[in-house]
């Protein structure tokens, strides 16, 4: 990682974690609610571990990229927080029995071990809602963004995005999938929500709509590639250095893309998606960069 690159991602994690401490676990509104503060504490306790935080700096990365007026970073902190809310709940629900049975996430017990199953299936639904207020209260937007960018996350978190792609992935769990299929599956499941980040940066921005098709062509490839490396690391990655199970696909007799493509095969997927990736940009300038360092970073990650 470029040290430009680790001061840009460090500046989002920060903007995107002092967010939700404001926006995200409702400021202690809820312990002021008879009843509520049990669970304002398993929704700190899901936001206060910080994750790469991906999704928002490919937000900020987007609106930097098409020159986002400065006078935006509040609405963009607002749409930052929304995305990684929507991803946390994501996850919340993935890890329960009845998905994908995980203990571990980002090296801590996840949330339904730490509290309940009840507990961890309503607090997935509050940051879910709790996402779509924050947009709807982004200053500095006008109505018609706001409409478009709630019915992208909508679209990206709903039955043709992430839960669609959950669907597959369960019902395709000890089926052999072809690769078109797994392909379809992470789109959704992976790829619907890193294609949103790019495209409410880019509504928040003002793009163009050509600006706006290469930046959802980049996040098409992008998505993939995340997948493809995080099918590479669930193979050579210990459970220490991923902060989840390793192994879990193999074990569940999961198709992934080492299943189908051997390791060689995988890395060589993930490097034609990144040329994909940057093909994409070929008509931004410098202002895109960190849409670049961001492509690279994704195929090389460790973790």
């Amino acid at each position: 990682m470029s040290e430009a690159l680790d001061e840009f991602m460090a500046q989002c994690r920060t903007r995107c974690d002092t967010g939700l401490q404001i926006y995200g676990g409702f400021g202690g509104e809820l312990r002021q609610v008879a009843g509520l503060a049990g669970l304002e504490t398993a929704i700190d306790y899901a936001l206060e571990t910080s994750g790469k935080r991906i999704r928002p700096c490919l937000l900020y990365a987007a609106g930097q990229a098409v020159g986002a007026d400065s006078q935006l970073a509040r609405a963009f902190d607002h749409l930052a927080c929304a995305l990684e809310l929507i991803h946390t709940y994501s996850l919340i629900h993935d890890d329960l029995p009845a998905m994908d049975d995980d203990d571990l996430r980002r090296g801590r017990p996840t949330l339904h071990k730490a509290f309940d199953e009840a507990t961890a299936i309503l607090v997935g639904d509050g940051l879910q809602a709790r996402a779509f207020e924050l947009i709807a209260d982004a200053p500095g937007l006008s109505a018609v963004q706001k409409v478009a960018m709630l019915k992208v996350l909508a679209s990206s978190a709903g039955l043709g995005g992430m839960v669609g792609g959950q669907f597959v992935d369960i019902a395709g769990t000890g089926r052999a999938l072809q690769l078109d299929e797994l392909q379809d599956m992470h789109a959704l499941k992976t790829g619907a929500l890193i294609r949103a980040a790019l495209s409410l940066g880019a509504i928040a921005a003002g793009a163009s709509a050509s600006q706006q098709e290469a930046l959802e062509v980049y996040g098409e490839h992008i998505g993939l590639a995340f997948q493809v490396v995080d099918d590479i690391l669930d193979v050579e990655g210990s459970t220490a250095t991923l902060g989840k199970t390793g192994g879990k696909d193999a074990l569940a007799n999961k198709t992934t893309y080492v299943s189908l493509l051997g390791l060689a095969g995988a890395r060589e997927t993930a490097e034609h998606l990144l040329d994909g990736a940057l093909e994409a940009l070929e008509h931004f300038g410098e202002p895109a960069d960190m849409l670049r360092e961001l492509a690279r970073f994704v195929v090389s990650r460790e973790n």
